[in-house]
């Protein structure tokens, strides 16, 4: 019931938004992950590394807290561990990119988080994603020419960042 609710929240929230005559489109979004040292770890919706859908179902699968058998992948090797509420896959033999990250949304949909992305935050910009974060959004931040909303999951906090476009005014 509660995955119903938020994925129809979410639904209303992009209806809400076109109507207010602002366009956007998630330019990225982040998992921010609070750290043991008070740091944060930050994962990517977008990355280099890209499994199959059968190889991220066998990974996942097969993965064990002390970590899977290695796999040939399209990638590499790579190895799959479980941890909480989420398969952590390492892939041994990439240059960049060598986590993924595997969970599934409020919809129950596949998500697959990238350890290297192309959107850098500050350390400052991340603290304010993360305290204005709550189960059904915060409110939006301004990051330089971008936006964000931030939302309390399971996993850390999900932050969708977009570009707003004024749309024209209609005549």
């Amino acid at each position: 019931m509660r995955r119903a609710s938020l994925c129809l929240l979410h639904a209303a929230a992009v209806l809400v938004l076109g109507s207010l005559g602002v366009a956007w489109a998630a330019d990225n979004t982040l998992l921010i992950q609070l750290q043991l040292d008070g740091g944060y770890r930050v994962w990517h919706s977008e990355g280099v590394s890209h499994l199959t859908d059968d190889e991220l179902t066998t990974l996942a699968a097969s993965a064990k807290p002390e970590g899977s058998e290695r796999m040939q992948t399209t990638a590499g090797a790579a190895t799959a561990f479980v941890i909480a509420h989420a398969v952590r896959v390492v892939l041994a033999d990439a240059k960049l990119d060598r986590e993924l990250l595997i969970d599934r949304d409020a919809c129950g949909g596949v998500r697959i988080w990238h350890a290297d992305g192309a959107t850098r935050l500050t350390e400052d910009q991340l603290t304010d994603l993360v305290l204005s974060a709550l189960p059904d959004g915060g409110k939006p931040i301004k990051l330089g020419a971008t936006s964000a909303k931030a939302y309390s999951t399971e996993l850390g906090v999900v932050a969708v960042i977009w570009t707003p476009v004024r749309r024209p005014a209609a005549d």
